[in-house]
């Protein structure tokens, strides 16, 4: 990571007692260079996260040296190089510790939101200043603080007091521009873009806006690798950094519970797991978490990975790389609130996509089929601390197994300190791939340790779809029922909108994980946490899974609804769950078995019949139809027609 080296200087006062003292100084400047940011004239982009005062066995920041060692190595063993402090500002011993272990800092005053509002004559406003002034006396000889901005998302400025915000943020910074040149200045983190600003930092620019719901590009659009800001940020002439980025929960991990020894206590844990266990789910508590871990994983990659491939772009800040306990209880870290990994994703697989140098990969799709061509533009965002000289790009399509289906390598080139740097394009012909198959591109650069990867899948072009006997149908009608009594199977696919919901809080699938969390923004869609399943199930044989969402379950989840399995027998075990909110914590399927006097049935959630036309839905329909037509297809679980017409919304019965 580029950081400058510390000094020391040492001055002694020549008296009889010789009263020295010693204090650690950099030289470091830190400018722009039109949209992006420049350290001691070199281009540097910022892999930010938040530190919101996050202690929960001492209710403040540790004043201890080795203490914040242990939190600052944990975020650079995740690829990061940024810790924005959220509305306050840490002890000396969080600054000695970024200044030796090189960590970039943005302080912050306060969060003058809600409570109160700034900019309109309030005792804050010259609070604001006064902190501000603190501050900068006592830490701002340290290189580490490089930004500030007054606080966080200001309540003020939304409506007929804008005016009157944006004069008190323009006097705020162009008054400490003027005054303290050693770091940079903007209005507040989040709003509002200033012309006095010497950079934004904006939510404009992510994949989730807060109230996107489910038009969110993650949930209503087909996965990708190739979108990026670069519209919005030419538009602008000053550095844009993309303001808490993610918000991507996880389940509740409750073998935290024991580490609260201090002041707080996680009672809200405490509901949480009474209410699992109360819907009778508690023994899936761990799968849970593990299953929503990699599906979050996947969407901060995305996250992550969209503001690498921005030309010009300034950086990032996550929120956050670990929990938040309030606010509704955010579980948006894959760390815990005690800086710990939870067991689904490592710092070193983190890293893989959050670092100095990282390759990209710009694919149109994910999902492709054995008469295709997999076409992929690829290209590096480096920002380390020098250019890569005569650097050689390789790659490889491997399949689930790890043998090697492709590979070969780009001719070696020279790679500036930047981004959006193309390496070159590779195209492979996917006629002789083993499908259906869940292959992964790998892209390293050759002599370094950079390596990225990104899962996709092929599919036969041509699907053998035969029912045999099974009777396809997505309406439980007379003509079902009867070829149920006859001794025949059904394939039941209920459009997801036919799906019978909750009145009270319905469900809300989508494909990404929970924003924020459900409590905090009034049941923003989605409000589940992706899919559980076992992927040697029979019935998912021919349907390449992992035991979570990935990318592949956009194509059906983006139009499903969750089987109330509430409705259904107890110890019904569905085929594929859906893992709703912790809150509701209510028990969910996407796909159940059954049996209804001598016949058989399968249920999914979505529609196989008319709106089936992409590999994905084909080949499920196919896994399911093969299953089914198999000996080995012998549900368990008695079913009544009643049983199964519950499962149909009362607008959609025939």
């Amino acid at each position: 990571m580029l950081f400058p080296a510390l000094q020391h200087l040492t001055v002694t006062l020549k008296s009889p007692e010789q009263n020295s003292r010693t204090v650690a100084f950099g030289l470091r400047d830190i400018s722009t260079d039109g949209t992006q940011f420049t350290i001691n004239g070199r281009r540097t982009f910022f892999r930010g996260t938040l530190e919101c005062c996050v202690f929960p066995n001492t209710g403040h920041p540790p004043t201890d040296l080795k203490d914040w060692e242990k939190l600052i190595c944990v975020a650079k063993s995740y690829g990061l190089n940024l810790i924005r402090f959220h509305s306050y500002c840490p002890p000396e011993a969080a600054f000695e510790a970024g200044d030796e272990l090189g960590m970039y800092f943005q302080i912050e005053t306060c969060w003058a939101n809600q409570s109160t509002t700034i900019g309109d004559g309030k005792l804050v406003d010259s609070w604001v200043y006064r902190e501000t002034d603190r501050i900068l006396k006592t830490y701002g000889n340290h290189p580490c603080f490089v930004l500030m901005p007054y606080g966080n998302e200001p309540g003020s400025g939304r409506g007929k007091n804008q005016s009157a915000l944006d004069d008190y943020f323009t006097n705020y910074v162009t008054h400490y521009k003027a005054l303290d040149s050693r770091r940079l200045w903007t209005s507040a983190s989040g709003w509002p873009q200033l012309p006095a600003n010497q950079f934004d930092i904006t939510p404009d620019p992510r994949i989730q806006a807060w109230g996107a719901g489910l038009k969110s590009r993650i949930n209503a659009k087909p996965p990708e690798t190739t979108t990026d800001y670069r519209s919005y940020i030419q538009k602008r002439d000053v550095p844009i950094v993309s303001h808490e980025i993610g918000q991507w929960c996880v389940y509740p991990d409750f073998n935290e519970i024991p580490e609260y020894t201090g002041y707080l206590k996680p009672k809200n844990f405490e509901i949480f797991r009474d209410q699992l266990d109360a819907n009778g789910m508690g023994d899936l508590a761990h799968q849970f978490l593990l299953a929503s871990g990699k599906l979050q994983a996947l969407c901060y990659k995305e996250d992550i990975e969209s503001a690498l491939r921005t030309p010009g772009m300034g950086g990032f800040e996550l929120l956050g790389l670990n929990d938040f306990p309030g606010q509704g209880t955010a579980l948006i870290g894959v760390l815990n609130p005690f800086w710990e990994d939870k067991g689904y994703v490592t710092a070193k697989q983190f890293s893989r996509f959050c670092n100095s140098t990282v390759p990209l990969a710009r694919l149109e799709k994910r999902v492709f089929t054995t008469n295709e061509k997999l076409e992929a533009n690829l290209e590096v965002a480096n920002f380390g601390p020098e250019p890569l000289q005569n650097i050689l790009t390789t790659w490889k399509l491997v399949d689930s197994n790890g043998k090697i289906f492709a590979q070969g390598q780009l001719p070696p080139q020279n790679v500036l300190v930047d981004n959006g740097i193309g390496l070159g394009h590779i195209s492979i012909d996917l006629k002789n791939a083993v499908a259906p198959q869940k292959y992964k591109l790998v892209v390293g650069l050759d002599g370094t340790k950079f390596e990225n990867d990104w899962d996709v899948w092929i599919y036969p072009s041509e699907l053998s779809d035969k029912t045999n006997d099974v009777f396809v149908t997505s309406t439980f009608d007379e003509k079902a029922q009867d070829y149920l009594s006859s001794g025949g199977n059904v394939l039941l696919t209920i459009p997801g909108k036919e799906v019978c919901n909750y009145d009270k809080e319905p469900v809300k699938l989508g494909f990404s994980s929970i924003f924020w969390n459900t409590a905090w923004t009034g049941r923003q869609a989605p409000t589940t946490l992706g899919i559980l399943c076992d992927p040697r199930n029979p019935a998912l044989s021919d349907f390449p899974t992992d035991f979570y969402s990935n990318w592949q379950w956009w194509y059906l989840i983006h139009r499903a609804g969750a089987l109330r399995l509430d409705l259904l027998p107890k110890g019904l075990d569905p085929i594929v769950r859906v893992i709703d909110d912790w809150v509701t914590a209510y028990p969910l399927g996407l796909i159940v078995e059954g049996k209804m006097g001598s016949g058989k049935i399968i249920i999914c959630g979505f529609d196989l019949i008319d709106n089936a036309d992409d590999p994905v839905s084909h080949q499920m329909r196919a896994s399911l139809l093969n299953y089914m037509n198999s000996e080995k297809f012998a549900p368990q679980t008695e079913l009544t027609a009643d049983e199964i017409v519950s499962l149909i919304s009362s607008k959609s019965k025939p």
